[in-house]
């Protein structure tokens, strides 16, 4: 007995202990990015924003979260049920399983794999398959319009996406996630890459369909797009997938191109500041660059979300990895790889 606890029980338990040590922050972290979206927007429009429910409004993610919760879930008559009810899930998982590679601080990562960036845009892909299956499942055509615009939007932008991540890989020569921070010590990949870190965080807004790019949720023309006919905790794990990638999206801003859980200059205070901190402020300051965008810019039309995607920035990524390797191999600076012995 003492045999099978100390071989498989107490290792699962512990996986499981290390998972809820991620989730149940993220998901924390999502419920209290509602309350600063609502909170930001409204000082920018000169309102209050939340203030009823709890101090300063602080409890409203909860009270809206119990609403959800209580309310009847509606499966429209000529909905495919199965799924129907898969694709919020789906949604919601991928964008939490896409936590177990990125890195907290050093050491602090649920899997230190080798290919941690494949993985992260793997698992990206994959999210365009819970709103294609939600539209075509909810059998409207609002939904199915709503549906096709995120799928074509989210496979644009992730070329571009790709094409940037290449650049900081031919400086880093690795695919895990804590050699691309550690490569960064002597200086942030933003300052020598800054066309494609701003190339990376406009499209990481249209990965997640967000204002300006929310063409897949259009109010005007499409009535809320591909959840339109969703209600209750099935909309909820939409909205919660949602604002988990949102913030899964800062965190690979943050170990890409802002040094992850560096600190700005390694003298003090700054390196007093535990790395984990430095990470949370990094994610937070994009988050709200991610708002402020909402509050500021119009939606763009449909034409003009294509255009910048493949005329604007597909060229300048791929003259990025052109100019970036030119760079490295004129004035020799490669990173030394370990050869792969068979």
């Amino acid at each position: 007995m003492v045999e099978l606890w100390d071989a498989y029980l107490w290792p699962l338990i512990w996986i499981v202990i290390k998972i809820l040590v991620i989730v149940v922050p993220v998901l924390v972290a999502v419920a209290y990015l509602t309350y600063m979206e609502r909170k930001v927007i409204g000082s920018m429009h000169l309102r209050r924003g939340p203030n009823v429910v709890g101090p300063f409004g602080l409890l409203q993610p909860f009270a809206d979260g119990v609403k959800l919760f209580l309310k009847e879930t509606v499966i429209p008559s000529s909905a495919n049920r199965a799924v129907f009810l898969i694709a919020p899930m789906l949604t919601f998982f991928l964008a939490l399983i896409a936590w177990a590679v990125i890195p907290f601080g050093e050491g602090l990562v649920l899997a230190d794999i080798n290919v941690g960036v494949l993985y992260l845009f793997a698992i990206s892909s994959l999210g365009v398959y819970g709103i294609v299956m939600a539209g075509w499942a909810s059998n409207s055509k609002y939904a199915f319009l709503g549906a096709l615009r995120s799928a074509a939007q989210m496979v644009s932008y992730e070329v571009s996406m790709g094409f940037v991540i290449i650049t900081v890989l031919l400086c880093v020569g690795s695919l895990n996630l804590t050699a691309i921070v550690e490569a960064q010590r002597g200086m942030w990949f933003v300052i020598p890459l800054l066309p494609m870190a701003v190339v990376f965080f406009i499209s990481t807004l249209a990965e997640t369909n967000r204002h300006p790019f929310d063409l897949a949720e259009a109010e005007a023309e499409l009535v809320a797009g591909f959840n339109v006919e969703y209600s209750a905790m099935t909309f909820a794990l939409f909205f919660l997938g949602e604002y988990a990638n949102m913030i899964l999206m800062c965190g690979m801003t943050t170990i890409l191109f802002l040094g992850g859980w560096l600190p700005p200059l390694d003298i003090a205070p700054f390196n007093l500041i535990p790395g984990p901190i430095w990470f949370f402020i990094k994610i937070v300051m994009l988050l709200f660059i991610f708002i402020w965008v909402r509050a500021s810019f119009p939606r763009y039309r449909y034409d003009q979300l294509m255009r910048l995607g493949w005329k604007v920035f597909l060229p300048m990524s791929l003259a990025g990895v052109v100019i970036v390797s030119a760079v490295l191999v004129m004035f020799d600076l490669l990173p030394n790889v370990p050869a792969v012995t068979g």
